[in-house]
């Protein structure tokens, strides 16, 4: 057996069925032209008797794309076979993949043909194919529901009629990978000619088990896997080319040596694009390929993270087309993911003290958002720093208003070890709030200027509110962040009220 495993890529032809994901012929070349990037051993650009734009769009990746083979499929009749050899005839390697099914069920209600006459028609179409290329491969369709001893018989005809490549496809997802490794293994033993020619899997996910049965396939001798980018195609889709590329190289030492010449890198690229030219989203917890495969958000994972990546990451980002690994601090990241993440923003200069209270104010965020960017993170630090101590800190507020814009509010302070309460109404929330703030400095402000911006995009987003405030002939500034406008606005209040404090413009 060889240690090689050929990927042939189909998501041009089986991907494209699925619903909605039609491509362009522009489309397609720009996909064929990133596959052979990618080191795929043989593209499926199409079914060419579908329709005239499939012919043309096959046609153009055969005139254009180097460095893989091009395959075109065919049914097994004369028409199929001939104007797939005129799409595909101008390529650097050519393929002609022709199939027939030959499951009971299919025989009798699709065909209506016998199990002699499907021989008959498969070892003709066979021989049809090899007069016009040396490369031609055999796909019994339905595969896994059908007669293993008919599998044997009517492979050896294809073989002997010049198939150079077998395909046992799982059509409707319907086999376990114990299953299909014994299948596999009875073809191999009984079939005429089988060790001259390639054995090829073609597996969708209807069960959720096609990558397994994929690499369950290849343990048992096969040498092909039919795959496609982000595992599109019919119904459920096929098996993902990413998740059998990694499978093969991080368990180089389960499945003896065996690989791809896939170049890992691309795949991300390659994903990404294939998102891009049909519209289909790759689910965030997606295997290699989703945004959070490499992404870590528990304490526990993120502190490990840290120490050593291998103790939760089996691969690293890079490997696949990642820049880098993500750990994304929400509501379960402990201390450690929150100071690194504070360090790689360039805060190197923080002592543990601070980085203590900057911890408790991401917590708080945390309840209210489900992820924390780098930009909240940011704008906590910057607002934090951009005083002294303060000396009085909020501790708690609330504040109701109606249509008739009135409203009241209550406001806690910490003054020292002093905690300080009071009430005041007013033209608004903020209005109100400010007001209690006053009654509990002692002093009345003049509120100079109120400005409102969203430091990050989202429903979620923090937004930041910057204020001039007056105390006698003197300004202040303050800026506060929060997911709330109303507490953004009482922290900047109460900054500019701390800078005063601290300038001895009110007392404590």
């Amino acid at each position: 057996m060889s240690e090689h495993v050929y990927i042939f890529d189909t998501t041009m032809r089986d991907g494209e069925q699925s619903p909605g994901a039609t491509m362009t012929a522009q489309e397609k070349i720009e996909v064929a032209r990133q596959l052979s990037r990618m080191g795929v051993d043989i593209m499926e650009a199409g079914f060419p008797a579908a329709s005239p734009g499939d012919f043309d769009a096959v046609r153009s990746i055969a005139d254009t794309v180097k460095g893989a083979t091009v395959c075109g499929l065919a049914r097994t009749n004369e028409k199929d076979i001939d104007v797939a050899y005129g799409a595909i005839k101008t390529a650097e390697s050519a393929r002609i993949h022709t199939f027939i099914a030959t499951s009971p069920v299919h025989m009798e209600f699709k065909l209506r043909k016998t199990p002699d006459q499907v021989v008959e028609q498969a070892v003709a179409a066979v021989k049809r194919a090899s007069g016009y290329v040396s490369d031609v491969e055999f796909s019994a369709e339905d595969a896994t529901r059908s007669n293993w001893d008919f599998l044997c018989r009517i492979f050896a005809a294809a073989i002997d009629a010049g198939a150079t490549t077998i395909n046992i496809p799982d059509t409707v997802g319907y086999t376990v990978p114990e299953e299909y490794a014994r299948m596999i293994t009875y073809i191999r033993e009984n079939t005429p000619g089988i060790e001259n020619v390639v054995i090829s899997v073609h597996c969708h996910d209807d069960l959720g088990m096609a990558t397994a049965n994929t690499l369950t396939a290849i343990g048992a001798g096969a040498r092909q896997a039919e795959v496609t980018i982000n595992g599109i195609g019919e119904r459920a889709g096929n098996t993902s080319l990413e998740e059998v590329v990694m499978a093969l190289r991080t368990r180089r030492d389960f499945y003896d040596g065996v690989d791809t010449r896939i170049d890992s890198k691309q795949l991300v690229n390659s994903s990404r694009l294939v998102t891009h030219v049909t519209g289909m989203m790759v689910q965030p917890n997606k295997a290699i390929v989703g945004v959070n495969a490499f992404a870590h958000e528990a304490g526990i994972h993120q502190d490990g993270m840290l120490k050593n990546r291998e103790t939760y990451e089996i691969m690293t980002p890079e490997s696949v087309g990642w820049e880098q690994t993500r750990l994304v601090l929400g509501k379960h990241s402990g201390r450690a993911g929150f100071k690194a993440r504070i360090k790689e923003l360039g805060y190197t200069d923080l002592g543990d003290e601070k980085l203590e209270e900057l911890y408790h104010r991401f917590i708080d965020l945390t309840d209210r958002k489900k992820v924390v960017t780098n930009a909240d993170l940011t704008a906590i630090v910057e607002e934090d720093l951009q005083y002294d101590p303060e000396l009085f800190t909020l501790s708690g507020w609330r504040a109701h208003s109606g249509s008739d814009g009135r409203a009241e509010a209550w406001v806690k302070l910490n003054v020292g070890a002093e905690e300080r309460e009071a009430s005041a109404g007013g033209n608004g929330q903020i209005d109100a709030l400010f007001g209690a703030i006053d009654r509990l400095v002692g002093r009345e402000c003049e509120l100079d200027s109120f400005h409102v911006d969203a430091v990050t995009p989202g429903e979620d987003a923090q937004g930041a509110v910057t204020v001039r405030v007056k105390f006698g002939d003197q300004v202040y500034n303050g800026r506060g962040v929060a997911t709330d406008i109303v507490e953004a606005g009482v922290r900047a209040y109460l900054m500019a009220v701390n800078r005063a404090a601290a300038a001895a413009e009110v007392s404590v």
